[in-house]
């Protein structure tokens, strides 16, 4: 037996927590801080320290100085439909995790996509549960292996931002079990050290005190690991305590300290109860590393920032989805440009990631216009315009537009204040946005206000917009004219509202191109009003038409026009839920105008979820680039020339228009979100409904083709070990490529004859002219209802219809089983 086995057996746990007094170990229940757990020497216990994610691994701090790799989204990942590179990039996320200290993973969110507007789509797999389950198990491995914690969240039915602190999900058994429990189910399977308890109520009881933390978590699945609250979710002392949840972040919290002490020795919350608890909090310390002798282990090295940087670029490929392809413009040959014009608001500055709390601050990020100009010959001529530029929120500085002005170095001056105005503390920082207070260890006593000031040189003359982001009472001021002085009260209770995007102000400022000018951002530190505090400068916006007439000029003296729309943090972020799918600005226009310029117009979409694709017929190429993470340009360009093949297939559906989505209501009514579709959602819902999206749930094109051959199921659904089905497919295209085969399944007589449900999935290679054969496992599950008379699955009495092919709606073989005894 290891010692870390040792340290995990239930007599070696039980020993620990028996040198534990009651109040110890009410200690251990609730965080010391934000993103940490107490330390308990007595037991040779060391402080676990938590992380965001899931893009990449920010760290115990916020600051801009800390930098992460920064990976797709998962939606992107997703697309890849490849587990085996999904388990790379978490073991990659793992060894960012070790390298900062972090031993748990707030990640994966294994959330569906009930609705494209949900808020926190992009940080969400999939539309399908057995797709979600299977990536969401894929990055929990990775991320274990290294000897990190995972973190499957947010349990359960967290599928949108509006009203999230007090939203009631009200949803019938069947449907929780079958579709939205499933991912979590998977996630326990594959043997997850940690499930986070979501805000949410699910049918009238709040998730951190919810029986389904017991059952099914716990007793029907087995889960032996920790249960946290996501942070701030407990409201309550004995309700929640007396539930199956173990940790309430962040803390020391109020209702878990002296309340919980109280209710224990009052009789209220048994002993037992508490002790339980504990025992998973130490044995999840054992697992990472912070318990005993090896709590002090050092990290294994991380790998070589090159092999990183080429795994991510490999994983933009792989997501990218290739939606249109007409007249095979694409792999562009580059041989024959002399001048490309790279056009769209989002091409030169990379959107890898959404708003909220999985944000992290890149050291090295490579746009869609930089990676294209370094993958064409310096012969080709590339020229940029950005064409209207959609986005309201106004940019931090940063080091390429400001300096320092007590040192003159690129950046920002920090300074607490104390009342009298005197200096508290003061630190050089890289960018105008201020998430965390300062660099841990510095001694804020006495600290009433925080003050931002840079030195800023325009480089156009006119009208810039200045501005300070931040709560409770603000100033803003430029060359000691004060343009702004008011309260600025919080508009929501929101976490990340208050920590991350918290409301703004802005002023006119007439600026003249190469004079210097001081700018000043300062706010008072009130309760209830975060820590969050940004100095913003913008240059005088372009008139949108003159941009958009320069930006359809260069398209129509270039050979071939890339043009990059999307949305950013402002768009796609947790605490807030779209109203619309529809692009942002005037970009649906420029996409318009450059393709009537110019016949050879390549779309690339830069979001995190669908967005509205009014001209998606109109244009001869267009790619789906989600967030592709820091190493973006590189990736798309690999695509767009060839060096690598758009591996992505849709992980949701697609609508034309936003009115057309068959389940979009994020809203609650009262504080009730009904989930009255039932199972019908994603790509469930738009053939039951018989409505026709831009682009069905698992569509993608690659640069070859594929002829779909012939399909055989191995006997009838046996009722644990489900059904092997087996594939022929050939390559009939020019080079060689990989096909996703997806399976579907569909019940005979079943209460909706349109209704399939993904099954399987398997991805295959062949040179041009070869056959593969591959072996495709459908799960019994697959072919089962959740029963809740029984509270079990059955397969269900009957036949089975069996569907092959590359989308949900495209499935040319089809096959009949029997469903075996249930």
């Amino acid at each position: 037996m290891t010692s870390a086995e040792a340290l995990t057996a239930p007599d070696e746990l039980d020993r620990l927590l028996g040198k534990l007094t009651l109040q110890q170990k009410i200690r251990l229940l609730s965080g010391d801080g934000t993103f940490r757990t107490p330390a308990e020497p007595a037991i040779g216990l060391r402080a676990m320290v938590f992380s965001d994610g899931p893009v990449g691994v920010r760290g115990e701090h916020w600051d801009e100085r800390d930098t992460a790799l920064a990976l797709p989204s998962p939606t992107a990942l997703a697309a890849t439909w490849d587990d085996g590179l999904v388990r790379r990039l978490g073991g990659l996320l793992a060894a960012e995790a070790r390298r900062k200290g972090v031993d748990v993973l707030l990640a994966p969110t294994l959330n569906l996509h009930r609705s494209p507007a949900a808020g926190r789509h992009f940080e969400c797999f999939s539309e399908d549960p057995l797709l979600t389950a299977r990536m969401g198990a894929a990055l929990i491995g990775g991320v274990q292996d290294g000897g990190v914690a995972a973190t499957a969240k947010h349990y359960t039915v967290n599928d949108s931002e509006t009203e999230r602190l007090t939203l009631d999900a009200r949803i019938d058994p069947s449907t929780l079990h079958a579709v939205y429990l499933a991912p979590f189910e998977a996630a326990v399977a594959a043997g997850v050290w940690v499930v986070m308890a979501a805000y949410n109520r699910v049918n009238g009881v709040a998730m951190a005190e919810s029986p389904l933390l017991t059952d099914p978590l716990k007793e029907s699945w087995g889960f032996d690991g920790v249960v946290v609250s996501d942070w701030g979710a407990v409201t309550s002392t004995v309700a929640s305590a007396r539930a199956a949840l173990d940790l309430a972040m962040p803390g020391p919290h109020p209702e878990w300290g002296e309340a919980l002490l109280r209710a224990v020795q009052d009789g209220r919350v048994p002993q037992a109860v508490i002790d339980a608890k504990v025992r998973r909090i130490l044995l999840l310390a054992a697992r990472v590393g912070a318990l005993g002798a090896g709590s002090s282990a050092a990290p294994p090295p991380a790998p070589a920032p090159h092999t990183a940087r080429a795994l991510l670029r490999h994983a933009v490929a792989a997501g990218t989805v290739l939606l249109r392809n007409e007249g095979s413009l694409l792999p562009l040959d580059a041989t024959g440009l002399r001048r490309v014009a790279v056009l769209g608001p989002n091409a030169a500055t990379a959107r890898v990631q959404g708003g909220g709390s999985a944000g992290v601050f890149t050291g090295h990020c490579v746009s869609p216009l930089a990676g294209i100009r370094r993958a064409l010959p310096a012969r080709v001529e590339v020229v940029h315009a950005p064409g209207p530029v959609p986005y309201a929120r106004p940019a931090p500085l940063h080091t390429g537009n400001a300096r320092d002005p007590l040192t003159g170095e690129p950046g920002v001056r920090l300074r607490y204040l104390d009342a009298t105005g005197a200096q508290v503390h003061t630190e050089h920082r890289l960018s105008g946005r201020i998430l965390e207070p300062v660099a841990p260890g510095a001694d804020l006593t006495g600290a009433t206000a925080v003050e931002v000031t840079a030195l800023v040189t325009p480089d156009t003359t006119g009208p810039w917009r200045l501005g300070v982001v931040g709560l409770g009472q603000v100033v803003l001021e430029a060359d000691g004219r004060r343009l702004i002085d008011e309260h600025v009260a919080p508009e929501s209770a929101d976490p990340t509202y208050l920590h991350v995007a918290p409301s703004y102000r802005t002023a006119a400022w007439e600026a003249e191109a190469g004079r210097e000018l001081t700018v000043r951002a300062q706010r008072q530190l009130e309760p209830g009003t975060g820590q969050v505090i940004a100095l913003t400068a913008d240059p005088p916006p372009a008139d949108d038409q003159t941009a958009l007439a320069h930006a359809v000029g260069l398209a129509r003296t270039a050979d071939v026009a890339i043009v990059v729309v999307g949305t950013t943090d402002e768009i796609e972020s947790e605490g807030f839920d779209r109203t619309t799918l529809a692009l942002p600005g005037s970009q649906d226009e420029l996409v318009t105008a450059v393709a009537a310029a110019n016949p050879r117009t390549v779309v690339i979409v830069n979001s995190g979820g669908p967005v509205e694709l009014p001209w998606h017929e109109e244009i001869p190429a267009l790619l789906l680039g989600w967030f592709p993470g820091q190493e973006a340009g590189d990736g798309l360009a690999d695509v767009l020339l060839g060096a690598a093949e758009p591996g992505g297939r849709l992980p949701t559906t697609w609508a034309v228009r936003t009115e057309d989505v068959p389940v979009l209501d994020t809203a609650p009514v009262d504080a009730v979100l009904a989930y009255t579709e039932g199972p019908y959602i994603g790509y469930r819902a738009w053939r039951r409904t018989g409505r026709r999206p831009a682009y069905w749930f698992g569509h993608g094109l690659g640069y070859t083709t594929w002829a779909y051959e012939s399909l055989t199921a191995d006997g009838p659904v046996h009722p644990e070990l489900g059904l092997t089905v087996r594939v022929r497919v050939r390559n009939t295209g020019p080079r060689a490529g990989r096909e996703v085969v997806q399976i579907y399944v569909s019940e005979d007589g079943g209460p909706d004859p349109a209704d399939r449900r993904l099954a399987g999935y398997a991805t295959v290679r062949a040179e041009p002219g070869e056959s593969v054969t591959v072996p495709v496992r459908l799960p019994a599950r697959a072919f089962q209802h959740w029963s809740p008379q029984t509270r079990r699955r059955h397969v269900e009495p009957g036949g089975f219809h069996i569907h092959a092919g590359p989308s949900v709606a495209d499935t040319p073989l089809r096959e009949h089983c029997e469903g075996g005894p249930t």
